[in-house]
């Protein structure tokens, strides 16, 4: 009895492992899928009901067919994240304290603001 138990709690284990994997890559295909640029509306279509009427088969073949696309599309995604990362610090640490109240007082040296004017905005940024 518990022998029975145990093996049937094993085998439950086991199912669920590879439906976790299966959905994990059912959804990485669905998200290549409509991340690509070079498929029409109507071949995206197409695979999207491929993948539901035969979704093992489905999986596999796009895997074999696209696979290096994928991995290429998936490759430019994340360089471009990361540039976009890059660029957003630069923007976001060149804004800083001295920076602002250093463009102040060039407006202020260049007659554009008032004295009170510069100290607010020199109260602002320090603020």
């Amino acid at each position: 009895m518990l022998a029975t138990t145990f093996l049937t709690f094993l085998w439950s284990l086991i199912v669920i492992f590879f439906m976790v994997i299966f959905f994990i890559l059912l959804f990485q295909v669905l998200g290549d899928l409509f991340r690509r640029h070079d498929a029409s509306g109507w071949k995206k279509t197409i695979w999207v009901i491929f993948l539901i009427v035969f979704p093992f088969l489905g999986l596999f073949v796009y895997y074999i067919t696209n696979g290096n696309g994928m991995a290429e599309r998936s490759a430019q995604s994340a360089q471009r994240a990361e540039e976009e990362f890059g660029t957003y610090v630069r923007q976001v640490s060149s804004e800083g304290a001295a920076d602002q109240i250093a463009k102040a007082k060039q407006l202020l040296d260049s007659n554009a603001i008032t004295q009170e004017e510069y100290e607010a905005l020199k109260a602002k940024a320090l603020g």
